[in-house]
């Protein structure tokens, strides 16, 4: 079958394309009245980092990060998503959101505060893993926020597409579509920075490594640098990533050459990470010297994901059940959104991410992974040069981002229709019919109205400080539209709870623990 036939196949049952499960994860920098990193430590309002189920830390004890429930409707996620956000609000006092994925100014690294999650060994591993971060790569680097899309199709969609399979046929074979998604996301994902990269510029903070001196760097106001054609610097090499990941070769053609690739980088020493030493003084300053610490520590656009059991590892919980639904991690803060993100940007990743799995998806091989490797590179730092030229695998033809572009949206309006007459409206091909502008003009694209607006106001600095001023205005007056109130407090009473429950319940020491956590990578 061909990409239309497969899709012809799904649209039969209007159920496989309107119960896709979506998931929503954003980051945001609490910022003092002063436009500082809050000194604070987490709100108490909010209940537990650890525990709560809407609303805990990522890397900084000042960087918040909201988590939604599986919707599979989009009105709702988004719903939910605004209800968190303006419950924490409540919970801040004067501080408030930082609507940027690069941060402003940061004086000194030790105004970051580690994340703090409590006295448990479940907790001060968190802590210690961040620890590690901060020795590894520094903390300003961590800081950076994004957006993270979780996406999953139901059982209806993988019936009309392989028919009655027995259980394990039809794990194997979902696994091995979601695996086909992911290359064709390497092929053809460097679309989603450059629709909707919204990072052009940065802080000269973050200018004092050996990548930015090879590159043309303007600047506007007192200290922000631009690329001129610039999309989204956060997934660039001025982001944060993992230089010693490059020698590893985690391929992506199947479950078990993905999960050998990651286990292998979690048992890989690093002579660089050695350096740092692991217990020094009986302090610990990291969870162990590899490549990856854990295997979160991977950096990548977009994973292979399914929910853990207690105490499972991430691994783990793929080889028992295969993949249950995919991360998608390349996403920019959408400064414009109170939220982060627009229908628009979640229509359009629907769109593309069925496109993709429908899709035909030959095996890559590490010379291919390499070449898509460098058109996202491309794209990222000169998306919106009409010139540029993308390449189409090692040897094949040379396109334009429009040219490519066009090609894709082609086939993206075939699902945009499907998609449309199983829900009864039009949105999803109203919302390519505005991208297709962007896609033909990329002046209209999210990076360029960014820097658009970073120049009028003189810096980033300027342009955050009005858009989270507009932004807090915006979630204090309106109304709470799928939670309440009660929710959002009885759940901040039950995650300090459970935490209190997990800490008492530890009944071996910190070091036992890592040992225990370990023990599959030390007995290699």
């Amino acid at each position: 079958m061909d990409f239309s036939q497969r899709l012809q196949r799904i649209a039969a049952n209007p159920d496989a394309l309107t119960q896709i499960g979506r998931g929503l994860e954003r980051e945001a920098l609490r910022i003092t009245p002063e436009g500082a990193l809050s000194p604070e430590p987490h709100p108490s309002g909010l209940g537990s980092a650890l525990t709560n189920k809407w609303i805990t830390t990522d890397y900084a004890e000042s960087l918040l990060e909201f988590i939604t429930p599986v919707s599979h409707n989009v009105e709702h996620l988004l719903s939910q998503l605004a209800d968190i956000h303006q419950f924490t609000y409540a919970q801040m006092g004067d501080e408030r959101l930082w609507p940027m994925s690069m941060p402003c100014f940061v004086g000194n690294e030790d105004d970051i505060t580690l994340a703090q999650y409590g006295s448990s060994n479940t907790g001060r591993m968190k802590n210690l893993y961040r620890e590690g971060l901060k020795r590894r790569y520094g903390s300003i680097m961590q800081v950076i926020s994004g957006v993270h899309f979780n996406f999953s199709f139901p059982d209806s969609f993988w019936d009309q597409l392989f028919g009655e399979q027995a259980a394990d046929e039809r794990q194997n074979a979902v696994s091995d579509a979601y695996f086909g998604l992911i290359r064709n996301y390497y092929r053809f994902g460097w679309l989603i920075p450059y629709l909707f990269g919204a990072s052009p510029a940065l802080c000269g903070s973050f200018l004092n490594n050996a990548a930015s001196s090879k590159l043309a760097f303007e600047k506007v106001g007192e200290g922000t640098y631009f690329l001129p054609n610039a999309t989204a610097l956060r997934l660039s090499d001025l982001g944060y990533t993992n230089s010693e990941q490059s020698s590893l070769k985690i391929g992506f053609n199947g479950l078990p050459e993905y999960l050998e690739g990651l286990r292998r980088a979690i048992r890989t020493p690093s002579e660089k990470f050695a350096e740092i030493g692991v217990k020094v003084d009986g302090e610990y300053r990291q969870l162990n010297a590899n490549v990856l610490q854990i295997e979160n520590e991977l950096y990548a656009p977009i994973r292979p994901k399914r929910v853990t059991q207690s105490g499972e590892k991430p691994s783990e919980a793929l080889e028992r059940g295969g993949v249950e639904y995919i991360e998608v991690r390349s996403l920019d803060v959408n400064p414009f959104s109170p939220v982060g993100i627009t229908a628009d940007q979640v229509r359009f990743l629907d769109l593309f991410l069925t496109w993709a799995v429908l899709s035909d998806s030959a095996p890559m091989d590490q010379c291919e992974l390499e070449c898509w490797r460098d058109n996202w590179n491309r794209v990222v730092l000169d998306g919106r040069n009409p010139e540029l030229l993308l390449k189409i695998g090692c040897d094949g033809e040379r396109l334009t981002v429009q040219q490519w572009g066009s090609r894709v949206f082609a086939e993206l309006a075939e699902v945009a229709k499907v998609m449309d007459t199983a829900a009864g409206n039009d949105e999803y091909q109203q919302t390519l019919s505005r991208l297709q502008t962007w896609i033909d003009e990329p002046s209209l694209t999210l990076s360029a109205q960014v820097l658009t607006q970073i120049k009028e106001q003189q810096g980033i600095g300027r342009m955050g400080k009005a858009l989270l001023a507009e932004h807090a205005t915006t979630l204090s007056e309106r109304e709470y539209g799928y939670y309440d109130q009660a929710a959002f407090e009885q759940e901040a009473q039950d995650s300090a709870v459970r935490q209190a429950e997990i800490e008492s319940a530890d009944m071996v020491s910190f070091d036992t623990f890592l040992d225990q956590y370990f023990a599959d990578i030390k007995s290699v």
